[in-house]
This record gives structure tokens, C-alpha cells and sequence, in this order.
């Protein structure tokens, strides 16, 4: 019982400890919605503005992945019996659909400026707010992909890829502003930019999306995790074979099932005993695994 606790209070700690970086995140966005708003306003910038609408939806990301942590540390009840893991997975998605949403504006925004013939002439204000997006931003990535990964979270490292997609986004923007700052004629990049920005926002989405849609519908991993799975289960002594493996992902951790056949003459005590060790195996030799159920079936030496 001392085990269960301490392994409670450390899931506890961590799920704290990604609330933290996420509400840190939460303060640096809303600086820089009105730090990009204004800048872009006044600098001239339509692709700054498109940015500051990047990282509004931010704002909106921060919540949902603040929801799945709560959730997350719910216990299974009559309902879920499976606990909430599967809640991050859908606030993991609603990121990638938040971020899909504002890469399809700022690219509509940029695509009708470019068509247009809409004149930007952005200012140096707008070079000082775009540095200053990118270094905020990509500390805020790796402080979050830092805490995602240690919690396995996958809402957590969607919400570190949105930073860092906006940092790239920002370094798009930088480059358009320079570029119509050394010929006033080049003005036009700065709509560019922003269409950068788009394709670079969509394609961050597009990526958390289809993790999380794999996740919803039960998609086993990688081959060569199962096989590591099955080698493993192989290399516990009185372990005859082992068939039908199932694997699947839930709040980014694996949850298998595995019928391995042990000698009939044993007893049922002993079963217990050699699929509490192929457990143990798993848990050990495998990254990132949740609950892990075996299914011990009767067989002897000569006829496994």
C-alpha cells in the first residue's frame, strides 16, 4: 500500500508540475497577444497581427490541455471504468483542431492580401516584437515538451508543438519584415509571411491530429514495439508460447493484453507466478506501459 501511495503522490507531482508550466504558458501568451496586436497594429505588420491570432488560439489550447490534466488525474468510477485517460486524447485533439482553425484564417488573410495587392510597409517595432515572440516561445517549448514527456502526456507535448510552431511562425514573420525593411518594394512579403505562417500552423495540427485520432481508435504501435513486447514475454522461464497480443494507446501510455501458454501440470499458483514476472518483464523492457493483463492458458511440453 506504501508503494501505491508514493507512486500516487509522484503521478500527483508531476500532473502539478504540468499545470504550472501550462498556466506559465497561459501568461506568456496573453503578453503576447497584446505585444504582437500592437506592434502589428502600429509597425504596419499584417503578418505580426496574423500571429498574435496564433497565439490567441494558444490561450484557448492552454485551457483544454488544463482540463485534460484535471481528468486525467481522475480515478476509474462505474462509468469509466478504464479511468479518463482517453479526456487528454480529446483535448490533445482539440488542439490540433484549434491549431488547423488559425492556420486556415492567417492563410485565407494572407492569401486575399497577396491577390489584392494589399500594402504592408511594417516597421522596425515589428523585427523587435517577432524576436521577442521567438525567444519566449521556444523557451516555453522545451520547458513543456520537458514536463510532456516525463508526465506522457500527449495534450501536454501537443500544447509544446503549438509553441514551437509559434516561434517558427514568428521566425516566418521576422523574415518577411526584414525582407520589406531592406527594399520598400518587397513589401509583399509580408503577406507571404503570413502564408508561411499558415502552411507551417496547419502542418503542426495535421500531425497532432493524426496522433490523437490513432490513439481514439485504437491503433496499435509500431511493429517492432509488439515484437519487442513478444520477445520479451518469450524470454520468462516456463513461458511454452504466447499468442493473440493486443496493444493499444490510452492518455499515451500502452495497454495490452497477452494469452501466454504454461505447462498444465502447473499449479494455479504457479501460473499466477509466471504471468506476474512476463508483467514485470513488460513494465520493465517496455517504455511507456500502462496496464498489461495476462491470460495464462494450459499446454504441456511436448504440444505448447
Amino acid at each position: 500500500m506504501l508503494r501505491n501511495s508514493e507512486l500516487k503522490n509522484s503521478e500527483a507531482g508531476h500532473t502539478r508540475a504540468g499545470i504550472k508550466v501550462t498556466l506559465a504558458g497561459s501568461v506568456v501568451n496573453l503578453l503576447l497577444v497584446f505585444l504582437k496586436f500592437a506592434a502589428g497594429y502600429f509597425g504596419h505588420s499584417q503578418a505580426l497581427i496574423a500571429d498574435a491570432v496564433h497565439s490567441i488560439s494558444d490561450l484557448f489550447t492552454d485551457v483544454a490541455v488544463l482540463f485534460g490534466l484535471q481528468m486525467r488525474e481522475k480515478e476509474p468510477d462505474r462509468s469509466h471504468h478504464y479511468g479518463h485517460a482517453r479526456f487528454e486524447t480529446l483535448m490533445s485533439a482539440a488542439v490540433g483542431f484549434t491549431l488547423a482553425a488559425a492556420g486556415v484564417y492567417i492563410g485565407i488573410e494572407a492569401g486575399r492580401d497577396i491577390y489584392f495587392h494589399r500594402q504592408y510597409h511594417p516597421t522596425w517595432i515589428t523585427v523587435v516584437a517577432a524576436l521577442i515572440s521567438i525567444i519566449s516561445k521556444e523557451i516555453l517549448y522545451r520547458f513543456t515538451i520537458t514536463i510532456g514527456r516525463r508526465l506522457k502526456s500527449s495534450a501536454i507535448a501537443a500544447n509544446a508543438w503549438h509553441h514551437r510552431s509559434d516561434a517558427m511562425s514568428s521566425v516566418a514573420v521576422l523574415l518577411g519584415v526584414v525582407g520589406a525593411q531592406i527594399r520598400e518594394d518587397w513589401h509583399v512579403l509580408d503577406a507571404f509571411a503570413a502564408l508561411v505562417v499558415s502552411f507551417l500552423v496547419l502542418g503542426v495540427a495535421f500531425r497532432i491530429c493524426w496522433d490523437a485520432l490513432k490513439e481514439l481508435t485504437d491503433t496499435a504501435p509500431r511493429p517492432e514495439v509488439q515484437k519487442k513486447i513478444v520477445d520479451c514475454v518469450w524470454g520468462v522461464d516456463g513461458v511454452l508460447n504466447v499468442h493473440d497480443l493486443r496493444v493499444r494507446s490510452s492518455g499515451g501510455l500502452l495497454q495490452m493484453e497477452v494469452h501466454v501458454v504454461v505447462d498444465e501440470d502447473l499449479t494455479v499458483a504457479q501460473g499466477h507466478s509466471i504471468a506476474k514476472t512476463v508483467e514485470s518483464c513488460v513494465k520493465d523492457e517496455v517504455e511507456n506501459v500502462g496496464n498489461v493483463l495476462i491470460h495464462v492458458d494450459p499446454g504441456n511440453q511436448g504440444n505448447p
